[in-house]
């Protein structure tokens, strides 16, 4: 049997209430799937963040401005200047002035960059599984509608 957040939290009283008990459940689960997924993508050199860019641009498969990057991450990243620095450093991204607004950088995957992450993703996904393995396929589905809910109202 799990224990109950307020056991984790070694929490003395109740919560004041059903949603905030949900709301600190949904905090304290997201930051220990999170310190997993990180120690693995440490392993390869990358940072959460810094993964996040790469998937979006193997998504994409084609450059993306900076500002459009930043819309589509996971997490919001508010110096996503400083991380594609940082992958350029690191030779796993490309970035270019636009051709039709100079004020515009398009970023690209380099092939380093591609070849990075086809080596992470089997090992992901096989965190992924096993960070949920407890988890029944009907329970991750209605987990994901009631996430969905939660984050209409955000």
């Amino acid at each position: 049997m799990s224990r109950s957040l307020q056991d984790e939290l070694k929490k003395r009283g109740p919560f004041q209430s059903l949603e905030q008990e949900a709301t600190l459940a949904i905090m304290r689960t997201s930051d220990l799937l999170e310190n997993r997924l990180a120690r693995l993508l440490r392993d390869y050199g990358l940072t959460l963040t810094q993964y996040n860019v790469l998937r979006i641009l193997r998504g994409e498969g084609a450059p993306l401005p900076c500002l459009e990057i930043a819309s589509r991450m996971v997490q919001v990243a508010p110096a996503i200047t400083r991380v594609i620095e940082q992958l350029l450093t690191m030779g796993l991204v490309t970035k270019l002035q636009s051709q039709t607004d100079r004020r515009v950088f398009e970023v690209s995957l380099t092939n380093q960059g591609s070849i990075l992450l086809e080596s992470i993703d089997a090992p992901l996904l096989e965190t992924h599984a096993n960070l949920l393995s407890k988890v029944s396929r009907e329970d991750l589905r209605e987990l994901l509608r009631i996430l969905a809910a939660a984050r209409a109202n955000t």
